[in-house]
C-alpha cells in the first residue's frame, strides 16, 4: 500500500489541476504527435513515431503515478493543529546558532516542498530535526557540513 501523505487544500487542488491537465491537454497532445508521425509513411523505419509511443508511455506512466499520489493523499485540517510543537504544515521561524541567520519555513509534503517559496518537505533533514519540538528548543541537524543548530523562535499556522 502506498504511503499516506499530507497535503494542504492549495497543495491538493495543485495535484488535482496538473491530473486534469494530463488526462485532458496531455493526451490530445499527444494523440496528434503520434497521428501527425503515422502520416509521415512507413512505422518500421519512422523514429517520430517511436519518440511519440514512447513519449506516451512515459505520459501514461505519470498519470498512473498522480493517480496513486491522490489515492494515498489526505487533507490536514490545520485549525486542529496544536501549535505548541513542530509539526506538518507548521510555519517554523528558526536561527541558525553559527551564523544568527533567522528563516521562515513552512513543513510540506515532498511534492509541495518549493524552497523559493519557503516550503520544506517534512522528510528534509532540517525538517525531521525540527519536528516535535518546541519554542526555544535547540534542533541539532545532521549536515553534509557537520551539526547544524537551529533554535526555534515561532511557530504559527
Amino acid at each position: 500500500m502506498a504511503e499516506v501523505t499530507y497535503y494542504t487544500q492549495e497543495g491538493l487542488d495543485k495535484l488535482k489541476q496538473e491530473l486534469q491537465y494530463l488526462k485532458t491537454e496531455g493526451r490530445a497532445n499527444i494523440a496528434k504527435a503520434i497521428a501527425e508521425a503515422r502520416d509521415k509513411g512507413d512505422l518500421s523505419e519512422n523514429a517520430e513515431y517511436d519518440a511519440a509511443k514512447e513519449a506516451q508511455g512515459l505520459h501514461e506512466a505519470k498519470i498512473a503515478k498522480l493517480e496513486g499520489v491522490l489515492a494515498s493523499a489526505r487533507l490536514i485540517d490545520e485549525s486542529n493543529l496544536d501549535t505548541s510543537k513542530v509539526l506538518a504544515l507548521s510555519y517554523v521561524k528558526i536561527k541558525n546558532k553559527k551564523n544568527n541567520a533567522v528563516m521562515t519555513y513552512q513543513l510540506v509534503s515532498e511534492t509541495e516542498a518549493d524552497l523559493k517559496a519557503g516550503k520544506i518537505s517534512v522528510k528534509s533533514p532540517i525538517a525531521q530535526g525540527l519536528l516535535g519540538k518546541s519554542v526555544g528548543e535547540i534542533a541539532q541537524v545532521e549536515a553534509p557540513a557537520g551539526v547544524l543548530e537551529f533554535e526555534i523562535l515561532e511557530i504559527s499556522r
